[in-house]
């Protein structure tokens, strides 16, 4: 059986992060390097800092990692991309020019082998942050994507570049520090699911931009998958067991 991959967070193109497009470049010799082992890759959400579609109008860039993607599906690797917080106005691009399966759910229950996983991008996990979920509901609603798509493109993607480089200054300090247990809002959700679904081998996630592997209530794991900026982390799947990794090459 060959390998399933799982990455998250590049945050490509973003504003507020030094040397995207070496970082970028460090992410393409990684997808290069299991594209001969690999039956599947799954990003779990935010490899754009910001991404939109316009029925003919794509954003710029990007053109490495894109041709990456069309590389893998091209030799019958599955690829597929399960929106985050910054790139959830994604529609058919991708499927179209690069062959990758996208997941608008939250929650993507899968069965790799005999094993079963749980795959979130992971925010919008806390049922008592509703702030955060007022926000989230109002940029998936569809009346909301519609207005802002009506927006010229040389103004709507600066606003939207704009409003990615706030958000990670905003919590800049915050992503990618271990919280205690009992603050930590998406381990909870991840160990309620795991009760009710016992079944469930692994719990994965990105967004927290931290690399993090704790046990569940049910003998399963939790992982959170860290980033492409810094950390530069995967998990692999060989269909038995589960490994997190750093890519240093």
């Amino acid at each position: 059986m060959k390998n399933t991959y799982f990455i998250a967070d590049a945050h490509l193109g973003s504003w507020a992060i030094k040397d995207t497009r070496d970082k970028e470049k460090h992410l393409v010799r990684f997808l290069d390097s299991i594209k001969d082992d690999a039956h599947a890759l799954y990003m779990l959400g935010d490899m754009f800092d910001f991404w939109h579609e316009y029925r003919y109008t794509v954003p710029r860039g990007y053109t490495r990692f894109l041709g990456k993607l069309s590389e893998l599906t091209d030799k019958g690797v599955e690829v597929h991309f399960l929106i985050g917080n910054h790139d959830l106005w994604m529609h058919d691009y991708l499927r179209q020019e690069c062959g990758v399966t996208i997941h608008m759910e939250k929650l993507l229950p899968i069965t790799i082998g005999s094993k079963q996983f749980c795959l979130a991008h992971g925010d919008g996990l806390d049922r008592k942050d509703w702030k955060y979920l007022l926000l989230r509901g109002m940029f998936h609603n569809k009346v909301c994507q519609c207005l802002f798509a009506s927006i010229h493109p040389r103004w709507a993607m600066k606003l939207g570049y704009v409003w990615a480089r706030h958000s990670r200054l905003k919590h800049d300090g915050q992503e990618g520090i271990l919280l205690p247990e009992e603050k930590d809002h998406t381990l909870a959700f991840a160990r309620q699911y795991a009760a009710d679904n016992p079944q469930t081998d692994y719990f994965l996630i990105g967004h927290r931009h931290v690399d993090q592997v704790c046990d569940l209530p049910n003998g399963g794991l939790f992982i959170v998958l860290g980033d492409w900026i810094s950390k530069f982390t995967y998990a692999k799947f060989d269909g038995n067991n589960l490994t997190v990794n750093h890519f240093n090459r």
